[in-house]
């Protein structure tokens, strides 16, 4: 299991710092939530903020757009060093055209889903997919209770994933925490973003460690 903090719960005042302190403590990839006060009733911050936080960190930077219109700033967030790029299926935008600019620039594609989003709407796009991140909250804030029935779409995934022989990444977002993460291991999830789990832990590696362990 890869573990990818939220960033979206760390101390803002200190973003720079918090992301060297979750690497050293073993983070995978950095997940960061960029929310435009429109597609999502929260505002957080954009490429800038993005460009100047990478430097604190090699390790992979995952950008989570919860904005309405994704094709818009595809080209900001791949200079300012994105290394996944993830946009909702329920955007504005033409999906096939912000996955092409997205794979133009040599960054690697996603597609996210809201709970209330049927995961077929990602089929046609699967073979394209480095990832489909699979929301296990409503998004829009960090701290909310994780939806269980939502492991039925990383099934339905997993089995399509295979049976397409492909390397596709399954990602969740949402009420990751030690009381949660072994259902989303046992579903077949990759990768699991967890915020308060990790940022709200006494010590950030023994957090990680922990919810790695759980997996097992």
């Amino acid at each position: 299991m890869l573990i990818a903090p939220s960033l979206l719960s760390c101390d803002f005042s200190r973003f720079g710092d918090e992301i060297k302190r979750v690497d050293k403590a073993g983070a995978d990839i950095m997940h960061l939530d960029v929310m435009d006060g429109h597609f999502v009733p929260n505002l957080t911050f954009g490429a800038p903020v993005v460009k100047k936080l990478r430097p604190a960190s090699e390790k992979p930077f995952d950008v989570h757009l919860m904005i309405s219109e994704p094709h818009r700033y595809i080209n900001d967030f791949a200079d300012a060093g994105a290394d996944i790029i993830s946009f909702h299926t329920e955007c504005d935008s033409n999906i096939d055209e912000t996955l092409k600019l997205i794979e133009d620039r040599g960054v690697k594609p996603a597609l996210a889903i809201k709970p209330g989003t049927n995961p077929q709407v990602v089929l046609p796009y699967l073979d394209r997919l480095y990832m489909v991140l699979v929301m296990t909250v409503e998004p829009g804030f960090g701290g909310q209770s994780f939806m269980p029935d939502m492991m039925e779409k990383v099934t339905f995934l997993r089995k399509e994933i295979a049976k397409r022989r492909l390397s596709t990444l399954i990602e969740v977002d949402g009420g990751i925490a030690k009381d949660t993460i072994a259902t989303a291991a046992k579903a077949g999830v990759d990768i699991c973003v967890a915020g308060t789990a990790v940022f709200g832990a006494p010590d950030a590696k023994t957090a990680i460690d922990e919810l790695r362990e759980l997996c097992k």
